[in-house]
């Protein structure tokens, strides 16, 4: 299924990217998480498991068991953002 994933603040600055269209086979949060993460790099780094990052699926704050669905948005972001 395709996803829009949206990159915001610290996230954003790492990935050099505010977002982009992503084609997955994740049923999840965690699971879409975990494919960027296997990507590598800067995605490796700035997704790491163990690293604080918060997640919204279609702009409501979400948990990684969260089920994803074809042409849903989902962001990923530090704890906290700046106004």
């Amino acid at each position: 299924m395709k996803v829009q994933v949206r990159y915001f603040a610290s996230v954003r600055e790492a990935l050099s990217s505010s977002g982009e269209a992503v084609e997955t086979r994740a049923e999840t949060l965690a699971a879409l998480r975990d494919e960027l993460i296997a990507r590598g790099g800067a995605y490796a780094t700035a997704l790491a498991r163990g690293k604080a990052v918060r997640m919204a699926l279609d702009q409501a704050m979400s948990d990684e068991a969260a089920a994803l669905s074809e042409g849903c948005e989902v962001a990923f972001f530090p704890p906290v953002t700046g106004g």
